[in-house]
């Protein structure tokens, strides 16, 4: 019996949007929801970083393009872009404690678009996305690299976990798995 839904496919695929479909569409059916995904930023047509928006609408960057290459204080990285962890944790990381200490009366949905390698550099938020898996009230949508290169622990865990079922989203069935996922959430909720 699945307790969440997660998608998983290359960069570029369409995930986020898909999230942002399913999020429109449980809200409109009145469902008690809350989460965060993430958004490009580009500037002049090429793209300088992330930013975290959360679902109660408030934004903050979660990377940007290194444009020096001397690194003062500790900076964690990926590629080209330099994570701003203070800022992720403080938008992220109330919304998931939030989640977790709501009422079981209904199951709530929580959003993490996407547990990836910027966002694991954050210890507290590894731990918040445990507990919110392990607990009984809320039902997570979230999305999952594909493994490429070494392989990300949490991601790991999540795509082997019974309890959690994962969507692998393609171009070829991007624009067909909404319903499917929908479904897939709504029979995590009974």
């Amino acid at each position: 019996m699945s307790k969440h839904v997660f998608l998983t496919g290359p960069p570029g695929v369409g995930k986020t949007t898909l999230i942002q479909k399913v999020t429109q569409a449980l809200k409109s059916s009145g469902i008690p929801i809350d989460g965060f995904y993430t958004e490009e930023v580009r500037e002049g047509g090429r793209r300088t970083g992330f930013d975290v928006v959360t679902l109660s609408g408030k934004r903050g960057p979660l990377s940007r393009v290194s444009s020096e290459s001397s690194t003062s204080r500790r900076e964690y990285r990926v590629g080209q872009y330099v994570v701003d962890l203070v800022s992720f944790e403080q938008l992220v990381l109330p919304m998931l404690r939030n989640v977790n200490h709501g009422s079981d009366a209904e199951k709530k949905i929580c959003v993490i678009d996407e547990i990836g390698k910027m966002e694991l550099f954050s210890q507290a938020f590894i731990q918040a996305v445990r507990q919110t898996l392990t607990g009984s009230g809320t039902v997570v949508l979230g999305t999952i690299p594909i493994p490429k290169g070494k392989p990300l622990d949490l991601v790991e865990e999540i795509r082997s976990r019974k309890d959690v079922k994962v969507f692998s989203v393609s171009k070829e069935n991007r624009n067909s798995i909404l319903q499917d996922i929908l479904a897939a959430v709504e029979s995590c909720r009974k």
